[in-house]
This record gives C-alpha cells, sequence and structure tokens, in this order.
C-alpha cells in the first residue's frame, strides 16, 4: 500500500542553459509553468538565489508574478524567499501584492539562509546585522497578512488581510522545530540537502502545535527527478544538472552545462562523492524507474506532499520530464482528487 500523497508539485530555478539568455530562461518558465498545470501538478513554486550566472529568478516577486498571469488555476509561490535579505514589510506588500492580483493562487516559502555567497549578502543588505531575527521576522510577517489591530501604526497595503498561506522552508531541524511551534506547514529541502529528512520530518510531526493556520502537520519533502524513455537517456540528461552542482561545488558557477556521456572523467571522484549524497534524493530513470524510485520514496518518508525539480539542458526534453513523472506519479495514485 502507497503513502497516500494529498499532491505533486514543481520547484523551477528558472536554469539558464550554456548557449541561452535569461530571456529564454524566463519564457522557458512560463512555458513549463502552463504545462505543469496542464499536467495536474498542485504548486509552481521558484526560489531565490543570487550571482548565479545559471539562475535568473532572483527577482522572484516578479517571476512568481509573472508565471501567475500565464497561467490559471496551479498555485504559484517562493520556495522560498530568504528573508535575511529583506525587510519583513516589503515582503507582506510584495506578496499581499500577488495575493490581491491572483487571489487563491500565492503560496509564501520562507527561508533562512542568504541564498548566496557572503559577498553578495553584503550588498543586497544595507546593514548586515548577524543577529538571527528569522523566528521574529516570521511573525512579524504573519502579523502582517493577518487583519489590522485597530492601533497598529504601520500595515501592509496592499497585504492585510489576505492570508497568504506561510511555509517554512528548512534542510535541517531549526526549521523543523520553528514551523512545529508557530503550526505552520513546513517544506524540506531534500533535493540537495538530505542528510536530516528522515529527523527532520519526526521532529516536525512529534513537536507540532496546532494554529490559526494549520490544525494538523502538514509535510512536504523536495526530490530531484529526470525522466525520459529509457534509463540511459534519464541518465544521460541528468548528467547536467551533476556537472553544474559539482561547479557550484567547486567554487565555479555557471550555466547549466550540455550534458555528457561519462560525467565521471569531468568531476574528481571525492567532489562526485558529495554530489551524489547531496543528489540522493532523486528519480532518475524510465517511465517505470521513475515509478518505482518515487513510490520508495513517498512509502519511505510519507510526505502529504511532494515537490520535483529538475534541471535539464533541453528545455523540451525538461517539459517531457516533468510530464512523465506527472503520469508516473498518478498511476501510484499520489496526486489526490
Amino acid at each position: 500500500m502507497t503513502h497516500p500523497l494529498h499532491h505533486i508539485s514543481l520547484l523551477d530555478l528558472a536554469p539558464v542553459p550554456e548557449g541561452h539568455t535569461a530571456a529564454e530562461a524566463l519564457a522557458n518558465t512560463v512555458d513549463l509553468a502552463r504545462a505543469a498545470e496542464a499536467a495536474g501538478y498542485h504548486r509552481y513554486w521558484l526560489a531565490e538565489h543570487h550571482n548565479m550566472p545559471g539562475i535568473a529568478s532572483a527577482a522572484t516577486s516578479v517571476v512568481i508574478g509573472h508565471v501567475a498571469g500565464a497561467t490559471k488555476t496551479i498555485r504559484v509561490g517562493a520556495g522560498g524567499i530568504m528573508l535575511p535579505n529583506h525587510s519583513p514589510l516589503v515582503i507582506a506588500e510584495q506578496f499581499g501584492t500577488l495575493e490581491t492580483l491572483y487571489p487563491g493562487r500565492i503560496d509564501l516559502g520562507l527561508g533562512r539562509a542568504p541564498g548566496t555567497d557572503m559577498a553578495t549578502a553584503r550588498a543586497l543588505r544595507r546593514h548586515m546585522d548577524q543577529a538571527d531575527t528569522f523566528p521574529q521576522d516570521v511573525a512579524d510577517l504573519l502579523g502582517y497578512f493577518g487583519e489590522a489591530e485597530p492601533d497598529a501604526r504601520v500595515q501592509a497595503i496592499p497585504g492585510t488581510g489576505t492570508n497568504v498561506p506561510v511555509w517554512i522552508l528548512g534542510s535541517s531541524l531549526y526549521g523543523a522545530q520553528l514551523a512545529a511551534y508557530l503550526g505552520l506547514p513546513y517544506a524540506f529541502a531534500s533535493h540537495f540537502a538530505p542528510a536530516m529528512l528522515e529527523q527532520a520530518a519526526e521532529t516536525y510531526r512529534a513537536t507540532f502545535r496546532p494554529s490559526p493556520w494549520l490544525q494538523r502537520p502538514y509535510f512536504m519533502m523536495a526530490a530531484g527527478v529526470c525522466a525520459a524513455e529509457t534509463d540511459e537517456e534519464a541518465e544521460y540528461l541528468r548528467s547536467s544538472q551533476v556537472l553544474a552542482f559539482a561547479r557550484l561545488r567547486s567554487g565555479k558557477p555557471g550555466k547549466l552545462p550540455r550534458p555528457v556521456e561519462d560525467v565521471s572523467a569531468e568531476v574528481p571522484a571525492e567532489v562526485m562523492a558529495g554530489v551524489d549524497a547531496a543528489l540522493a534524493c532523486s528519480a532518475v530513470g524510465s517511465p517505470a524507474t521513475v515509478r518505482e524510485q518515487l513510490r520508495i520514496l513517498v512509502d519511505t518518508f510519507k510526505p502529504d506532499e511532494l515537490m520535483l525539480t529538475g534541471m535539464i539542458h533541453d528545455h523540451a526534453a525538461r517539459v517531457k520530464s516533468f510530464q512523465i513523472a506527472a503520469e508516473a506519479a498518478s498511476d501510484l495514485h499520489l496526486a489526490a482528487a
């Protein structure tokens, strides 16, 4: 018996492939979002990264608005906004505006990391305060989205009363504990940091406190996916993401590389070991292989929702990969009615 999954969703980093531009990457994002909507994905999330030549979603709220305007029903959101980079009021105004434009379709996932290197983090902020204000910043945001207090001197307009759903994102126990304490949904970044996945899920579920936002714990895990007609083709297509991650780990981020026949010839063994560990939470192969690997992940970790992500150099092959993955999930009765 496969664990019942409420939804499958998609995380897009708006990759910029070698030989292509950011404009093409953003056009690809809109095309993929429309395909994801047609394939039955529940959410389409974009992530905030800065100073990355291969990622075009740095101005995340702007891209979310663009994608929401180009689709009709799919939820669109941030997976996530790196809150230390921003004033909570500005984020409340941005996402309050998005929710006002696209009511009932916007999600706000919040991360505690800067999502970049320290030099860029300094460039993003006017003041480098080392204090960890993340829990208070999240509380402030929740307050801005709620009904205005009669004596509130500062309001998010638009924002007040929009009740944008807020998620906590994490790759350690910190986010799990905070999401449980605040009674918020929790999404784990197992697509690139799976080491503490099981422990974080257990901690979140065991310590969850019901809140006005959520009565029982709701846990999402992320997984990589690269699906094609055959296992061999999928492994070949995935070499682009492996190469990109290896170069990032080596301090040389760039555009998404073209695929190669033998990725091990391009990456030193010690780097490859780290990449394999980081990307271990993945389903790669033919439709049948991907179906079985997704089933094992869902049965092992029992998420309420599964968020799939994956970067392929050829856009058409990437769209096809997510379509195959959606069919595989549907075959397992993963996508809820």
